[in-house]
């Protein structure tokens, strides 16, 4: 009885290496979520592919649907946006006020006119995760994704002005209008 079994086993096996393709270049992808499925086409849209994608997962996810939220990421992601936008404007104007900067940062972080634009603009009402009795459309849901966004890159790459570099290629070099993607 033992050896039937085993033969039967062996057999099972042995049409399951000939049937199945295999070799380096073959990728076995299983059923994906919604929500996974939308994780994949937002890299796309960023131009960026994730090492780690729960980062990105837990970048995506809002403080109403789990613990494991995106609250921190959004406080880098931030910085550094506001450190990269700063970047810039010193970049071409060494001699900008701290008056005109601090209002021209104050532009781009609005949470209701850009970052809640450029979120929208990217789809992220309808990928963040976040309880029943939350509205995913709400600009502080959207831009508290977006801005969580490029902190979960910062962590990734291990560099904010990869992060930042992406954040530019979204928003665009105009500072008061978001690109449509």
């Amino acid at each position: 009885m033992r050896s039937s079994t085993i033969r039967c086993f062996t057999i099972f096996t042995l049409l399951l290496i000939a049937i199945l393709p295999h070799g380096h270049a073959t990728t076995y992808k299983l059923l994906s979520s919604p929500f996974s499925t939308a994780l994949e086409t937002l890299q796309k849209q960023l131009g960026y592919n994730f090492k780690s994608i729960d980062l990105l997962r837990r970048a995506m996810t809002h403080a109403s649907f789990s613990e494991e939220n995106n609250k921190a990421f959004a406080i880098l992601g931030a910085t550094v946006i506001e450190t990269s936008v700063s970047f810039h404007l010193l970049s071409k104007d060494i001699d900008i006020s701290p008056k005109e900067l601090n209002r021209r940062l104050s532009q781009i972080t609005n949470v209701d006119s850009s970052c809640a634009v450029d979120g929208t603009r990217l789809g992220l009402h309808k990928i963040v995760r976040v309880s029943p009795k939350t509205n995913s459309s709400t600009p502080a849901v959207v831009c508290g994704a977006f801005r969580a966004i490029f902190g979960a890159i910062s962590i990734d790459t291990g560099k904010s002005d990869d992060a930042g570099n992406i954040f530019w290629n979204l928003h665009g070099g105009d500072l008061g209008a978001a690109v449509a993607l």
